[in-house]
């Protein structure tokens, strides 16, 4: 008994056919490659055919065109297959995939013939009108399919030879033009550019094909204006032949767009770039390549129009106006396709080709090996030159090719422009299969298709964000071209006019780090006229210079290194910044160059004030002290470079430098205390001076006092243990190493130095209960819980307040003591030869002026004015207002003098790599140190130091009016 025919026909289902019973039915007859009565592929090789439908996009389609054709052209085809399996899969390949090709096909039964010769070059033959031009155009194109669809073409050979095709057609309907006015063709000299895509050697399959047109008069004649006349008749006509033929011309690229004439001379082209072009013109021009007619006069339009071109990118605007036109193209997309566009939307072609001329443009301006219109090998110069990374342009390149073959397949169907994935299932189903997707146990082909789409979008997204914003961009656009192209003499000119003061020194740098022809010279090559800019707005051009070389031969062959400066721009020209003004940041980099990765994210130039990782860092090498000291140590380092560069870089007020910088120390004294009481003892470090009011500078040791609880313990063992705690803590921060030295100055305790380095807490009680002087409770005025045991450093705060903020304040004699020890600090403190006027620290209107003052109304007023109870300067001046203790103005003034004399002590520091207390009144240093509190390079030195003066004089006076006579 026979099976149903459905039954039957389902058999088919195996070769990839949707509806088997309309397959078995296309596939029988003259096709001869399905038995209807028997439900079997023929014996022999006609049987094998089947096979192939399985590898087509579309194979009911195929079957479908199959049977068409067979229905014109007789069953020639089927048999020719089983002497030409090659040619069978070319044929079922093109009838799988577009529908359009197929009905080429039908129409024109002889034309599968084509199919079956492997396509080498591109030619049309001989054309006589436009029918012919028409067929010979189809019949070229139908082989560049059949060569995509098997693998004989790669994605560039495909592009290639649809460009070629684009130039051949271009150039026959511009001969069937010039044959059929042949006297208009006498009056001119015309060539055809090619832009966009076809300029680039990358047109995808239905495209409008971009030109712009440029004519003269014939040799020996002068007649422009009739040359142009008979040129634009000529391009007319070209036009319409080809929008007869193929796809239409678009010349809106022209000057002027539609409103400009189709036509124009080498010089009206010449002036209207020099004059008028807008950047994206600039940037339509890095595709522009002669394509037909006269290529003479093509290569002689372009080589007029490059100088101008290389030079777009010397504008300011030039890189923001190429992100903007960016924008705008996106912004164009409508809503419901942004997701399901693979050219415009985000993550698409335009993102990849945007970021690839916008590299172009900037740097092709030096480089002369970016020149090339086509995007594939634009990228790969940009990625061989140093300018985009290794990784990140073979990303780009895989996207580039996933998304330009979804085009040609989208296009490839009803040879329709577009550029949107569909919606439709069936015809995704096509599109994925079109793509070689193949279901599996995991998921089908549609699912394989989206996740690839999806991870390469992300890439681009991820890579254009990285590289078209990328924000050394805008400093490298800002340094004129002729910067970059530089003789050794003409260098070293160039090296003077920016300011260095030993040009050959710098050459000789510069020289060191360029030379050769390795990556990591490439990207130097990049990066130093951009960072010769920044250096020269530095007081020493020359210092920051060398700083760079130092850390660059430092880390030179690490992998991150020039990756890190080129890809996140502001790297380079924050280091640059840094590098030119502090040697501080420069010795702290020297010893620790992975700490230069923070400069990439905003979010580590915040200070870390918290202690857990220095006590993680310690209890990692908890058995071995000294291991463990130079963990805290290291930590402290990267802290001191976060806050430096924070600070420098206008991150943070003098505020949070202090809070910083007391934090710090805090957490180093509290990591190697981890490990210095192995015993458990009670004992607690109690911050004094600068490092309890929160207010150190970069150099300042931490004072201190230390305190113990005994406990249980015997008085005399506890005592010990308590000195070997202490004097282990000072060894350990004291021992040699690459950081800043932290100091441990114990000499604000009871008695100073003849006085016992360690006391327990009664007897500190006992002490100040009975012996203490005025100055000592003073002293106490910055006492604060640093680290060790809370509960005794509070208990230890709680017995200071008693002492620091009397009762009843102070007596007369008190006041007369304090004013006596300052005068005597004043006198006997600043060093000889300083400039009282200049000092920051003990100079008229500095710091100790404005401390001193504010101490003395903690002491007599703190007991009654809650306010005035904090160890901070600022805080108590400003409750020492709301009292009425000194008038709004003197506060002010005295404020005013506390944060800039700070802020320039600290300045200083960082300018010079030592702990200085005295600004210059004149020199580069002075220029370094306005910079590094931020006033502007236009701020001359002379005016940063009379602000100083001024801002000194006025707190010296309101110190007189209160400290003095208060």
């Amino acid at each position: 008994m026979r099976e149903p025919g459905t039954a039957r026909s389902t058999r088919l289902s195996r070769y990839g056919f949707v509806d088997a019973a309309k397959a078995a039915e296309h596939l029988s007859g003259d096709v001869g490659l399905w038995d209807p009565v028997t439900a079997t592929p023929p014996e022999g090789p006609a049987g094998e055919l089947l096979e192939t439908f399985a590898v087509a996009a579309d194979p009911d389609l195929a079957a479908l065109q199959l049977h068409r054709l067979v229905e014109k052209a007789g069953p020639e085809p089927v048999r020719a297959a089983v002497r030409d399996l090659p040619g069978w899969r070319r044929l079922l390949a093109v009838l799988g995939a577009s529908s359009a090709l197929g009905d080429h096909l039908v129409a024109n039964p002889d034309e599968w013939r084509l199919l079956a010769q492997p396509l080498s070059t591109v030619d049309l033959g001989a054309v006589a009108d436009v029918p012919a031009l028409r067929l010979a155009y189809r019949r070229v194109l139908a082989r560049i399919v059949a060569a995509d669809l098997t693998g004989a073409f790669a994605l560039e050979a495909v592009m290639a030879a649809l460009t070629d095709l684009a130039d051949a057609t271009l150039a026959a309907a511009l001969d069937l033009a010039r044959a059929e006015r042949p006297d208009t063709a006498a009056q001119c000299r015309l060539a055809v550019i090619a832009m966009g895509k076809c300029g680039g050697r990358e047109l995808n399959y239905v495209s409008d094909v971009d030109v712009v047109f440029v004519a003269e008069p014939p040799a020996g004649e002068s007649d422009v204006d009739g040359a142009l006349r008979a040129s634009a008749t000529l391009a007319a006509r070209m036009i319409t032949i080809c929008g007869i033929v193929a796809w239409p011309v678009d010349a809106a690229l022209r000057p002027e767009g539609g409103r400009g004439p189709l036509t124009r001379t080498v010089a009206s082209y010449l002036a209207y770039y020099t004059k008028w072009a807008k950047t994206w013109e600039f940037q339509a021009l890095l595709k522009a390549r002669p394509a037909a007619g006269d290529l003479e006069l093509g290569a002689e339009w372009l080589a007029a129009l490059q100088p101008a071109q290389w030079h777009a990118a010397d504008r300011p605007e030039a890189v923001e106006e190429v992100r903007a036109m960016r924008r705008r193209i996106v912004d164009a997309v409508p809503r419901g396709e942004v997701d399901r566009e693979i050219k415009r939307g985000p993550g698409g072609l335009r993102d990849i080709e945007f970021a690839v001329q916008l590299l172009q443009l900037v740097h092709g301006r030096s480089d002369e090996s970016l020149r090339t219109p086509s995007t594939v090998e634009a990228l790969r110069a940009l990625t061989a030159g140093g300018y985009v990374g290794r990784a990140d342009g073979e990303a780009l390149l895989r996207a580039y090719r996933f998304l330009r073959s979804v085009e040609h397949r989208l296009q490839l169907q009803r040879l329709r422009r577009t550029h949107t994935v569909p919606e439709d299932p069936d015809e995704l189903r096509w599109l994925a299969a079109g793509l070689g997707f193949r279901p599996n146990a995991q998921r089908d082909a549609v699912e394989a298709f989206r996740a690839e789409w999806t991870r390469l979008s992300g890439d681009v997204r991820r890579l254009h964000e990285k590289l078209f914003y990328r924000p050394i961009l805008e400093a490298v656009a800002r340094v004129p071209s002729e910067a970059w192209r530089l003789t050794p003499e003409s260098a070293r000119a160039r090296l003077e006019v920016l300011g260095f003061a030993d040009p050959a020194g710098a050459l000789r740098h510069i020289t060191a780090l360029t030379g050769g022809v390795s990556r990591t010279a490439a990207i130097q090559r990049t990066l130093l006229p951009v960072l010769l800019s920044e250096f020269a707005d530095a007081p020493e051009p020359d210092g920051g210079l060398l700083a760079y070389r130092k850390v660059s031969d430092r880390l030179g062959s690490t992998p991150w290194y020039l990756r890190l400066l080129r890809d996140e721009g502001v790297v380079a020209l924050r280091l640059a910044r840094l590098l030119g003004i502090s040697r501080y940041v420069t010795e702290l980099l020297s010893h620790d160059p992975e700490a230069l990765r923070l400069l990439a994210d905003d979010a580590e130039l915040v200070p870390r004030t918290g202690v857990d990782g220095f006590l993680a860092a310690a209890r990692r090498h908890k058995n071995d002290p000294i291991a463990a000291a130079h963990a805290v140590r290291a930590r402290r380092r990267r802290e001191l470079f976060r806050t430096a560069c924070a600070d420098l870089l206008g991150r943070l007020d003098v505020h949070a430098v202090g809070d910083a910088l007391a934090a710090v120390t805090d957490a180093t004294i509290a990591g190697v205390l981890e490990v210095a009481n192995p015993t458990g003892l009670s004992f607690a470090v109690i911050g004094m001076g600068r490092l309890g009011g929160c207010e150190m500078n970069y150099p300042s040791d931490a004072d201190v006092l230390f305190v113990y609880d005994p406990g249980d313990r015997p008085d005399e063992e506890a005592r010990r243990a308590a000195q070997a705690v202490a004097e282990e803590l000072r060894a350990l921060l004291s021992r040699p190493a690459p950081d800043p030295p932290l100091g441990i100055d114990a000499d604000l305790r009871p008695e100073g130095r003849q006085g016992p380095l360690v006391r327990s807490i009664a007897a500190y009680a006992q002490y100040y209960g009975r012996w203490s002087k005025v100055w000592e409770a003073q002293a106490l005025l910055r006492a604060r819980f640093v680290a060790g045991d809370p509960a005794l450093g509070a208990r230890f705060i709680e017995m200071a307040d008693r002492i620091r903020y009397p009762a009843g304040g102070l007596t007369r004699e008190q006041v007369t003591e304090i004013r006596r020890i300052k005068a005597r600090v004043d006198n006997e403190r600043l060093p000889r030869g300083a400039d009282a006027a200049m000092h920051t620290k003990l100079g008229r209107g500095g710091l100790a002026d404005v401390e001193w003052t504010v101490q003395l109304f903690q002491l007599r007023h703190g007991h009654e004015v809650p306010g005035l109870r904090t160890p901070r300067t600022l805080d108590a001046l400003t409750a020492a207002a709301k009292a009425g203790l000194v008038t709004p103005a003197d506060a002010d003034a005295l404020a005013a003098a506390w944060r800039l004399a700070t802020q320039v002590r600290n300045a200083l520091t960082l300018v010079r790599g030592r702990a200085v207390d005295q600004l210059p009144r004149h020199g580069a240093d002075v220029n370094a140190v306005a910079r590094a509190c931020g006033r502007p390079a236009s701020v001359e030195s002379g005016e940063f130091v009379d602000d100083y003066l001024r801002t000194a004089r006025h707190a010296r006076q309101a110190v007189e009016r209160t400290f003095d006579a208060g």
